[in-house]
């Protein structure tokens, strides 16, 4: 038993007969994952915010909507999402699909929202919207550090000009 709680003020805890440092048994990736639809759909732009690490690397680009210059891509994320928020003020998120190894987990998105904000520079139309991404996420002690991924602004836009 003194082996034990060495190891735990170690930071070590015990699976499978063997030690293993703690930060193995942080927040999975798949769990990412469904905070990251949770927060949204709660409207917690800060819990969401708190998902991503500092040093936040976004390798997606999207004409349809591009970053903004100089501005660290973390920030730049969390305003993007504000933004879906502003517009899309009963904004819901699910997700289809997840899969996930240690380190990474990809997951399809799926977003609905009756359009009753400002938002991609449209006025609010009380449009129903249904629009899906995919994304990939690098997880690094418990927080999101990169993301590849594809969402469909295009469709987002051709409804809200519909």
């Amino acid at each position: 038993m003194q082996n034990r709680r060495q190891l735990a003020a170690a930071g070590m805890l015990i699976a499978g007969g063997f030690a293993v440092p703690a930060l193995a048994q942080a927040v999975s990736p798949k769990t990412i994952a469904e905070q990251f639809a949770k927060t949204l759909s709660d409207h917690d732009i800060d819990a969401f915010a708190a998902l991503f690490a500092d040093n936040y690397v976004n390798h997606q680009v999207s004409a349809a909507a591009p970053p903004p210059s100089g501005v660290p891509d973390k920030q730049g994320s969390v305003a993007f999402f504000k933004g879906r928020l502003t517009g899309l003020p009963d904004l819901k998120v699910t997700t289809e699909v997840v899969v996930a190894d240690e380190n990474h987990v990809a997951a399809s998105f799926l977003y609905t929202g009756t359009h009753n904000g400002m938002y991609f520079g449209v006025a609010p139309t009380g449009r129903t919207l249904r629009f899906t991404s995919c994304d990939i996420f690098r997880i690094e002690n418990g927080k999101i550090v990169e993301h590849w991924g594809m969402g469909d602004i295009a469709g987002v836009l051709a409804q809200l000009r519909a």
